[in-house]
């Protein structure tokens, strides 16, 4: 995984210069680049909605390989990866009792963990792509949580109406928003916190610039951190930044949400 440089935070990806110098230093991806690119301008024509754009990206990368649809290069980093985010929320309080709403839960990456160790029921998993929902069945039953009664549900936007109020202690989105327009993310900010229990809080991973923010293709997003932070107190919510999340080895930054009128939970 990339490790964040002044350098990096500072580079903007979608200009020409920035393509072609790494070009240049990667020449092996050149050529996947290029037919993604292709098939960003074919699904962008085909699908002018963003949820459907993505939807149809996910169904093409889920064909392919389920696990590099979410991310991951290979089976030992699609393990660390989720084994990553697991630690991180127990260490910071996730406990068996707990009501977790995983967004963007994907194949169960980290999912199969978190179920592994909720309490029966305690965990609701949200995606926009069927296709990778029906591999997320195949990894409750490749780890023999049936018994845990996981809830995965297929959603066309993060509205979160069919979700109770007051419910849940977590709410989790790995690498949701880095693939996320402006108004996706204000849609979710402006609904999770009527389905935070008290003392609950949401924790989100974006792409995060120091430079303009931008977008790579349709596909990535980079956003600087007080841009985020300004969206979240629109919707009376407190936002703080997650330091000990960026001594990890991944590219991403991670915000921690919670009521305003609620303390942010300390770290333990």
């Amino acid at each position: 995984m990339p490790k964040k440089t002044p350098r990096s935070l500072a580079a903007n990806r979608s200009r020409l210069s920035h393509k072609v110098s790494y070009a240049l230093r990667n020449p092996a991806r050149v050529t996947p680049y290029v037919r993604r690119a292709a098939r960003d301008r074919w699904l962008r024509f085909k699908h002018p909605d963003h949820v459907d754009y993505y939807r149809a990206v996910m169904a093409s990368d889920t064909a392919n390989n389920p696990e590099a649809a979410v991310g991951s290069r290979s089976h030992d980093r699609w393990l660390a990866l989720g084994q990553m985010q697991f630690d991180f929320l127990k260490e910071h309080g996730l406990r068996p009792e707990h009501r977790m709403l995983d967004i963007g839960c994907g194949n169960l990456r980290a999912g199969w963990r978190f179920i592994q160790y909720l309490d029966p029921g305690n965990y609701y998993g949200i995606d926009i792509s069927p296709d990778i929902l029906i591999s997320a069945k195949k990894t409750v039953t490749q780890y023999e949580l049936q018994d845990k009664l996981p809830h995965l549900t297929i959603t066309r936007d993060l509205r979160l109406d069919f979700l109770p109020s007051g419910h849940f202690d977590v709410v989790h989105a790995h690498s949701v928003f880095s693939h996320s327009p402006i108004p996706v993310i204000d849609e979710c900010l402006a609904h999770v916190g009527r389905i935070l229990a008290p003392g609950g809080f949401f924790d989100f991973t974006f792409d995060r610039t120091e430079g303009a923010e931008h977008q790579v293709l349709r596909e990535d997003f980079y956003y600087r951190t007080e841009t985020l932070v300004a969206l979240a107190e629109k919707h009376g919510l407190s936002a703080r930044f997650m330091d000990d999340w960026e001594k990890l080895p991944h590219g991403q930054s991670k915000l921690r949400i919670s009521l305003a009128d609620s303390p942010v939970p300390a770290e333990s």
